[in-house]
């Protein structure tokens, strides 16, 4: 089975070969940086660069998927937000202290907003990754949802004492935000996405289950109504609480954090939606050996996980041995079971 068709596949519940392994968020290192002489942040920034070195996810390490889009700030850049660009070895971020937008009357998404370069950095490193994989492998793209929108634009604490506030004000914001997320994403299935990775940070330390409920749900259910390939919903932190909800919201796949043990996620999803993850990043990717990234692939794999990949987008000091030990213990699991 081909890399991508085996991806889709567990997507969209339909038989494969063995579990893919995927990275929805991000597999980028700074020793596979060094590889292909594509470092941050140019290549966060650049067409040429960012898909050299989302290519060595495929390349250099065996996973089913591509996934370009390295971190989750680039339409907010786009969108004016003051940027800290970093260096090689740190992640780009958002700048919090000086939030762009106060109400949903600012909220307006600027002309040329697809035409900016760090839009344009993803959707032509699609095109370029469309023509050198073809249909081999699964281009998974990456469109921030309006939560995650929100806390860029109008800041975490002004956004969630909004959202206790006026709860009606706050779904004004939500729904406008939510244009930008189909806009962008659009655009990434236009230039050859497979999949989109919709990141929302409705994180369990932050906000409870019910405001995911509350806030989230039915503009989840809109996403996968108007965007026409597999979404998966990636939210961080202790979810247990709104998988029974995130499971209503006909997205292809949840992908879930280690905070969250694989057996009782699947449990609370109750097999309507499929999960991807969820394996440790800062102690077992990042800090431990092998041996121990092969044992929650095992773990994953004997609760039923559909997709196999680190629960968010990695610590880019992690080793490239670590992540060769997922598709590896992938193999062995299922030469076990076969």
């Amino acid at each position: 089975m081909k890399k991508k068709e085996r991806v889709i596949n567990a997507l969209t519940g339909k038989p494969v070969d063995r579990t893919p392994v995927s990275n929805p968020t991000n597999v980028a290192t700074v020793e596979l940086m060094d590889l292909v002489d594509a470092p941050f942040p140019d290549a966060c920034r650049d067409p040429e660069l960012n898909a050299k070195l989302a290519v060595t996810g495929y390349t250099e390490l065996g996973f089913d998927s591509i996934a370009p889009y390295f971190s989750i700030i680039q339409e907010s850049s786009a969108l004016g937000c003051e940027m800290q660009w970093e260096q090689k070895d740190n992640w780009p971020t958002v700048r919090m202290g000086n939030p762009i937008w106060k109400t949903p009357d600012d909220i307006k998404i600027p002309s040329g907003f697809l035409e900016h370069q760090d839009n344009l950095a993803i959707t032509k490193s699609i095109e370029i990754l469309k023509k050198e994989v073809g249909d081999e492998v699964a281009i998974i793209g990456k469109t921030m949802g309006p939560w995650t929108l929100a806390y860029h634009v109008f800041g975490v604490e002004p956004f969630l004492l909004l959202s206790i506030d006026d709860p009606q004000k706050t779904m004004e914001c939500l729904y406008k935000l939510r244009e930008i997320t189909v806009l962008f994403g659009q655009a990434q299935i236009d230039a050859g996405a497979d999949v989109l990775v919709v990141p929302d940070h409705a994180t369990g330390d932050l906000v409870s289950g019910e405001y995911y409920k509350r806030f989230l749900l039915e503009i989840h259910q809109e996403l996968v109504e108007t965007l026409p390939v597999p979404l998966i919903l990636h939210i961080c932190g202790k979810t247990i609480d709104r998988m029974p909800y995130i499971a209503e919201s006909g997205m292809a796949a949840f992908h879930f954090d280690s905070k969250n043990d694989p057996q009782e996620a699947m449990n609370a999803v109750d097999g309507k939606i499929n999960l991807a993850g969820n394996i440790n990043n800062p102690e077992t990717l990042y800090s431990k050996g092998v041996s121990d990234v092969k044992q929650e692939v095992f773990k994953a794999l004997d609760a039923g996980v559909q997709l196999i990949a680190p629960e968010c987008a990695i610590p880019l000091k992690t080793k490239i041995e670590n992540l060769l030990a997922i598709p590896e213990a992938v193999e062995e699991w299922t030469l076990k079971k076969h």
